[in-house]
């Protein structure tokens, strides 16, 4: 797949260096389709040529890229967004704003062909949204950065002390939030399986029983892509049976 890409930046070294950087990526590749110094430019450039992404600076002349963003959010059919910016304390209201992802100057090849990847994978899930966006996600603040994982990539939300462990199959991630919260909003893909924990229902393989030494008789899930396996109380069992029939 090759991404039509618009550069936006007000400095001309920056946008000739991200030209390059995009040209050195090939997986997927970035077809360069035009720059612009600001945001009229810009929309300039989309509504004569359109494109698949914005690379798109934030502190610019004039209407800055935050609220060129907002603007492109509102269009029928809008291009992804990567901020690129020197500034890493604007990253929660990019992502608000929908961004696919947020790059700090310098921006190294890697990172930039994992912004791009990530712009493929959005697409892919918009193509099949019922509501063509995005798809559901948390931001996850860590050490300074901000991240978007996505809830179809979530095996299990577990509530520990202060903070919700989020499971991936690769990683785990801490969110600042309410299990409470999570469970109203995204109980279309989690169930719960104790008080302390929603997992996944599509990841749900298998409802087993147990011998605790201490607690005696009891139930445990078994989730795919991770060994753990999580406690199901007696009040949640019928739910999660009923997760791993549909």
């Amino acid at each position: 797949m090759t991404l039509k890409v618009l550069i936006v930046d007000d400095e001309a070294l920056a946008r000739s260096r991200m030209r390059t950087l995009l040209g050195e990526c090939t997986d997927p590749r970035a077809d360069v389709v035009g720059e612009g110094s600001n945001a009229v430019q810009a929309m300039e450039q989309i509504q004569r040529t359109g494109c698949d992404l914005v690379m798109l600076d934030i502190h610019m002349p004039g209407v800055d890229g935050m609220a060129l963003a907002a603007t492109l959010r509102e269009m029928a059919a809008p291009p992804a967004v990567v901020f690129v910016t020197a500034y890493a304390e604007h990253a929660v209201h990019a992502f608000e704003l929908e961004a696919v992802d947020y790059l700090t100057k310098p921006v190294r090849r890697e990172r930039l062909q994992q912004a791009l990847q990530k712009v493929v994978r959005s697409r892919s899930a918009s193509e099949t949204a019922p509501d063509n966006g995005l798809p559901e996600s948390l931001i996850i603040q860590e050490r300074g950065r901000s991240e978007r994982v996505a809830l179809s990539d979530v095996v299990y939300l577990k509530a520990e002390l202060k903070y919700i462990t989020v499971r991936t199959v690769d990683k785990e991630h801490i969110f600042d939030g309410a299990l409470s919260d999570l469970e109203q909003r995204y109980s279309h893909l989690f169930v719960r399986v104790h008080r302390n924990a929603l997992v996944s229902r599509r990841a749900v393989r298998a409802v087993e029983k147990h011998n605790d030494p201490v607690e005696g008789e009891g139930w445990t899930v078994r989730l795919d892509g991770v060994d753990e396996r999580l406690a199901v109380s007696r009040r949640q069992l019928a739910a999660v049976r009923e997760a791993l029939m549909s």
